[in-house]
């Protein structure tokens, strides 16, 4: 018999191990998750620094889970922990460090190429992230001070004087955080931080007023330059002096991936899909970040894979 799998999830984040783990309990017999990465929940390892809170309700979305994963309120370390059990305990096949290509459809079959092969699978769930391409400033970064800005936590030290660049949930929380060893300020081009949730929105007002992180709002940076080792940021208010910068102001749909699996987009680049998260492709899915167009929560994330697995297991009851 040739193999042919019930249903291939590319990307293992949240959305795609909650897939993987529906389509086990449901009764998918046959799964595969992908992931191009080395591990799991690529953005959370990355992206988030050690001990940040990880939120069921994000933004204050309450959410109701819909499937077979308990997901609740933790951190970085006891989400990823809970993951790994998840993959685990329903003892997935899953593929790491295997980078899928594209993806065609002939007949009733999806051809999955990637860095490991073909394969083939009878339903298909993208839900890769946003961030794995954080969005870049559109004035150029020198290349002498690139060492000096980050797009994520990654080489931050003690004592520095750091610039935080953006108006949303982890701008506000990269502050925060570093204010406890850092001098620190928080930069964005409009006059109120308006994107947070309520809880980030009362924390960065309480650092504000406890002098712990200094906002500079309603002010854009121009241009960066080198200066004796250190960064000079242009503001259009005039020049300040930085240790390092650190930009959070977002990721970009992956639109040439989308498009190489056979993913229709709208106008603005965004995946077109229906209510069961079906693309324009007939057992095409998505699921996840993608699925959001100003981000989304775990949760949601979770209830995608419900979802979408209970619909595939209704076209199939349907055709038998």
């Amino acid at each position: 018999m040739e193999n042919v799998y019930d249903l291939i999830i590319i990307g293992g984040g949240p959305g795609g191990i909650g897939a993987a783990v529906e389509a086990k309990v449901l009764g998918l017999d046959k799964v595969l998750m992908i992931e191009k990465t080395d591990n799991h929940s690529y953005t959370i390892r990355k992206f988030y620094k050690d001990q940040k809170r990880v939120d069921k309700d994000w933004q204050g979305q309450e959410v109701e889970l819909e499937g077979n994963v308990a997901f609740v309120d933790g951190t970085k370390e006891s989400t990823l922990d809970y993951f790994d059990k998840l993959l685990d305990n329903e003892v997935i096949e899953a593929r790491f460090n295997c980078a899928v290509e594209k993806v065609e459809k002939e007949n009733d079959i999806f051809l999955v190429s990637s860095g490991c092969g073909v394969d083939k699978a009878k339903n298909i769930i993208v839900s890769i992230g946003r961030m794995g391409k954080p969005n870049k400033p559109s004035y150029k970064i020198p290349p002498s001070i690139r060492t000096q800005v980050n797009f994520n936590l990654d080489k931050c030290s003690n004592g520095e004087k750091i610039l935080v660049v953006g108006g949303g949930d982890s701008a506000v929380e990269y502050a925060c955080e570093l204010s406890q060893t850092n001098e620190v300020t928080l930069n964005y081009r409009r006059d109120e931080l308006t994107r947070p949730n309520p809880t980030n929105q009362e924390m960065i007002a309480r650092y504000a007023e406890d002098d712990a992180v200094r906002l500079k709002l309603g002010v854009d940076i121009e241009s960066l330059e080198s200066e004796h080792g250190q960064i000079k940021v242009n503001f259009t208010d005039g020049a300040e002096f930085y240790d390092r910068i650190i930009y959070a102001i977002g990721g970009t749909t992956p639109k040439d991936f989308l498009k190489s699996c056979g993913i229709t987009l709208d106008d603005t680049g965004e995946p077109i899909f229906d209510e069961n998260y079906e693309s324009e492709v007939k057992g095409l899915y998505i699921a996840g970040d993608i699925a959001f167009k100003s981000g989304g929560s775990i949760a949601i994330a979770l209830n995608h894979g419900y979802r979408i697995v209970t619909h595939i297991l209704k076209g199939t009851s349907n055709n038998r």
